[in-house]
């Protein structure tokens, strides 16, 4: 097989001073009537207010500068569990998905509180806020915005009532493509939305006459792009797919009864559940005292993220075909057959390339060893999106074990590049702590074209994939060599089809329709509908 190889011869800042509002929300309160506005207050605030980050201009600020998925959802249906507890559970295990903000919506069968706020989730929930959220179901959410700007506004789940009276919250992970057309066809609510959530939400509440599964399956044709979807009314919990299943959602089921729905199946272990199956591409799922039931909208037509293999996807999450740990451990052995080189030790990027760092020694009999020590405690360290504050975070985050990479050729293993700029600084860092020589193997092919189905990466005049080839690449980074994998090596990992897989990011085919502008533009033609509507 093939490899890339080379070898050396915005929106308006938004802050909030003296805590972040919380939303207490129930359909039946007299305070809001059953119109359902959101009553705002400051609650339990400014006790996180001192730890919680800012985040400006919609962008995160993070130290980490590569993709980032866009939401992490969780749903239980549970008659005699405390449904607010599993969701935080839940969400912890989840925080990788996102990382802006979190939110939880409980029902005990008569109306809905949501409860939600800008931070991780052992910021925004403790054992008192938890105790007040009562109820049997619940759903919840943690956040990375792709569209709609970070604000407390766009953190999620959802709230809204219908015309009927119903109360609904809604957990979106991914991104739909035709947020402009809907939003019109919606008139001037939909001018009102803050994002694509949003939308679908009102979407939902409009279409809504009695039932919120047949609510669903009406308004779900009409969106393209992707979502896996959380859905609560007062009296059951509903999930559901976009035709394609871009985004991962499964089911699991709990011993002691009752019913969970999460983006990964490490939520589904960290509550006692056992995986049953995926919620299936075009599917619809409720569960409510009758149980589960399904029904589908559209004919399914697989297409799920690749990337969610190399990258996202914690490494315990399991699919029908393997687990994502195992699959990475292939990328590293098959690069290792695709692009050999001689050196002492193999090395991973903490965290996400330790799996194929380890099948990298293993098929090539380099030994393996931690060179990299990793500071799992810096979080979103600045407040300010600026590349050289991005620089300073990652030399926080990460910091080389001399004593073990003094003197060494090192294969530095890492998941992948998109700017170039975490993996220049990285090169340097380890010759400044005495590496002979520094050899960069990336477990996925070139980045050369911007996610809009839920990953945040850039647009496509950031990528440096996308202007320069292997040995520009290699030479920008002063790396010895460079050597990615092949895009018929990572699909041979993932143990499935290649037709059932999303592949864009690579090599720019689409499976869902994108406007050849907005492949161009990336992110940031995606965001103008929500620049103009707030």
């Amino acid at each position: 097989m093939p490899t890339s190889t080379s070898t050396a011869s915005t929106s308006p800042s938004q802050r909030r001073r003296g805590g972040v509002p919380s939303s207490n929300v129930r359909a039946d309160d007299p305070a809001t009537g059953s119109g359902g506005v959101m009553r705002l207050q400051d609650s339990m605030a400014s006790l996180h207010a001192a730890v919680l980050p800012v985040t400006l201009c919609g962008v995160s600020s993070s130290p980490h500068t590569g993709p980032r998925d866009a939401c992490g959802v969780f749903a239980v249906y549970a008659p005699t569990e405390h449904a607010a507890k599993l969701c935080y559970y839940g969400l912890y295990a989840l925080q990788h998905r996102g990382q802006e903000s979190a939110g939880i919506a409980v029902s005990d069968g008569t109306s809905i509180l949501v409860t939600k706020e800008m931070g991780l989730v052992n910021q925004v929930f403790d054992e008192t806020r938890l105790a007040a959220l009562d109820g049997h179901q619940g759903i919840g959410h943690v956040r990375y915005s792709t569209t709609g700007a970070s604000t407390w506004d766009n953190a999620q789940p959802t709230f809204r009532t219908t015309p009927d009276g119903t109360a609904i919250s809604v957990g979106h992970n991914g991104n739909l493509t035709n947020t402009g057309a809907l939003a019109r066809d919606l008139g001037p609510a939909g001018d009102k939305c803050t994002s694509d959530s949003d939308l679908l939400t009102a979407m939902i509440c409009d279409a809504h006459e009695g039932s919120t599964d047949a609510a669903m399956a009406k308004v779900l044709p009409k969106v393209a792009g992707a979502y896996s979807l959380v859905v609560m009314d007062e009296h059951a919990v509903h999930a559901a797919r976009d035709p394609h299943g871009v985004r991962p959602l499964v089911i699991g089921r709990l011993a002691r009864g009752g019913w969970v729905v999460a983006s990964e199946t490490a939520a589904l272990d960290i509550v006692g559940a056992v995986r049953v199956r995926d919620v299936e591409p075009g599917e619809i799922v409720t569960i409510d005292a009758g149980g589960l039931r399904s029904r589908h909208f559209e004919e399914p037509e697989p297409k799920g993220c690749v990337f969610e293999y190399v990258y996202i996807a914690r490494p315990d999450h399991m699919t029908d075909e393997t687990s994502v740990y195992a699959a990475r451990r292939r990328m590293g052995e098959l690069l290792a057959s695709e692009a050999p080189v001689e050196a002492d030790l193999v090395i991973p990027v903490p965290d996400s390339g330790m799996a194929a760092a380890g099948g990298y020694s293993a098929a090539s009999g380099i030994p393996y060893a931690e060179g990299l020590t990793k500071n799992r405690y810096v979080g979103r360290t600045f407040i300010q999106p600026t590349q050289s504050l991005r620089q300073l975070g990652i030399r926080l985050k990460l910091n080389p074990l001399t004593d073990v990479i003094a003197g060494q050729r090192l294969v530095v293993v890492d998941d992948s590049i998109v700017r170039g700029n975490t993996s220049r600084q990285l090169v340097a860092m380890l010759r400044a702590a005495g590496a002979a020589e520094v050899h960069l193997r990336i477990t996925a092919p070139p980045i050369k074209w911007p996610c809009f189905y839920g990953i945040d990466m850039a647009s496509r005049a950031e990528l440096i994939g996308a202007g320069m080839e292997v040995d520009e690449i290699r030479a920008y980074l002063k790396a010895d060599s460079l050597a990615y994998l092949s895009l018929e090596g990572l699909i041979e990992t993932t143990k499935r089809p290649k037709d059932s897989l999303c592949r864009a990011c690579f090599d720019g085919e689409y499976p869902i329709p994108v406007e050849a502008l907005q492949r161009e533009r990336g992110k940031a033609s995606m965001a103008t509908l929500w620049d103009t509507t707030q």
